[in-house]
Order: structure tokens, then C-alpha cells, then sequence
């Protein structure tokens, strides 16, 4: 007999093993075999699946719950880019040379604005709070005119502002600042204007820090335009 045959043959003879078994244990489990113990004095009687597994709290050491799991599937980050309504992170800064500002306005992709991203309005809103968290040092300064391209200047040329005020929530990360010229105008001092502006709007209720952060990172221009002089 060869190889490949005595296999089938032997796999034809388990499989048959096997149908008897099943029905064998068929007709035990309807109680048609006599002399042996009927099934329901074997198998216990249940009312759910928790009675087949034992202290079913206990599967949760082998599934566990989502929490955990979510530590090796890493959430979608939100987009750091401007949206309204939501100033967690105002923007995504890409580049950190050849930097070029237009129309009194940053480059975007150099200063995008950066908060404190857990200040409140009643912080902001407290007298002495900018002078308290102003920290630019001469070398962060430094660092800014290089980005911009900036080797020299004389003294009132340039500001080295942040876009998105202190007195509005921003930070001293160098995302948020640039060199703001004051001419041609509008420059820098009428961009101080938009500051106390929006500062006043959020202070008096009549707008939402987060508004007012968007507004001025987006284009302080627009405000500055549009507001009441």
C-alpha cells in the first residue's frame, strides 16, 4: 500500500472515530443510554455563562479594559493649526531660519503663536500678571533677528514682539515671537493697540480668551482694521 494511501486511510478511520463519538455522547446527553448516569447529574445547571467561568471578574487580567489597551494604540493627535473655538496649541512651528515677515504680519511657519496652555481669563485679566511672566532674555532676542534675517537695526526699528500678546495667555517660546518693525505702519505700535483691544473685550465678558487668541495669531491686521479706533 502506498504512503499517500495508508494516510488516507488512517485519516478516514479518525474521522469515523470521531462521528461515533459524537453520537454517542448525543444519546447520552438525551438520557437513551442505559446504566450510565443521566447528564444532569453531571453537568451542573445554569442560569448564565458567568456559573461556567468560575470568578468571571478574573478574565479581566487576560482582556484587558480599553484604558490600557489605548497605551499601545496611540491616539490621533489634534492639529495644531488655528481653529475657532480651540487655542490648545495655536500653531505648528516648521521652520527656524529664513524666516520672512509680510505685510506687518510673521511668517507663519515660524511664529505661529504659542500659549500657556492652562491660563485662565481671571489670570490674564489680573493686574501686573504680563510682568510677571515675561521672560525674553537678550539671547532668545538674538535668536529671533537671525531667524529673521536680521543682522543689524537701529534702536525703535524693530520689537521683538509675541504674536499672541502676554496679557492674552502667550508664551515666551520663540514660536511665538518675531521681529516687528514699526514702519511702514501699521507696525508694532499699532499692533499694541489690538492688544489692549482684544484685552479689554475678553476682561469685560464680551469675548472668549480663546477667541481672542485666535483672532490675534490668525491676523491682527483684520482686527486692526475692523475695531474701534
Amino acid at each position: 500500500m502506498s504512503p499517500r494511501r495508508r494516510r488516507y486511510r488512517q485519516g478516514s478511520q479518525s474521522l469515523g472515530y470521531l462521528i461515533l463519538i459524537a453520537v454517542l455522547g448525543l444519546v447520552w446527553y438525551q438520557g437513551k443510554i442505559p446504566g450510565l448516569p443521566k447528564p444532569e447529574a453531571v453537568l451542573p445547571k445554569f442560569k448564565s455563562v458567568a456559573t461556567l467561568v468560575p470568578n468571571i471578574k478574573g478574565v479581566s487580567t487576560f482582556v484587558p479594559d480599553v484604558k490600557w489597551i489605548g497605551t499601545f494604540i496611540p491616539q490621533a493627535q489634534t492639529p495644531l493649526a488655528i481653529s475657532t473655538g480651540s487655542s490648545a496649541g495655536i500653531g505648528q512651528r516648521t521652520k527656524s531660519s529664513g524666516c520672512v515677515s509680510t505685510n506687518a504680519l510673521p511668517d507663519p511657519a515660524c511664529t505661529p503663536g504659542a500659549i500657556f496652555p492652562n491660563v485662565t481669563k481671571e489670570q490674564v485679566c489680573t493686574s501686573g500678571y504680563s510682568s510677571q511672566v515675561r521672560d525674553v532674555s537678550e539671547s532668545l532676542k538674538e535668536n529671533v533677528y537671525a531667524e529673521y534675517g536680521i543682522t543689524s537695526h537701529q534702536p525703535g526699528q524693530y520689537e521683538v514682539d509675541h504674536q499672541i500678546s502676554l496679557e492674552l495667555g502667550g508664551s515666551n517660546d520663540i514660536a511665538n515671537l518675531w521681529p516687528e518693525p514699526a514702519e511702514p505702519r501699521p507696525g508694532f505700535h499699532e499692533k499694541d493697540k489690538v492688544e489692549n483691544y482684544l484685552h479689554e473685550q475678553v476682561c469685560s465678558g464680551a469675548m472668549s480668551l480663546q477667541d481672542a487668541q485666535n483672532l490675534i495669531a490668525h491676523n491682527w491686521l483684520d482686527v486692526y482694521n475692523n475695531m474701534p479706533k
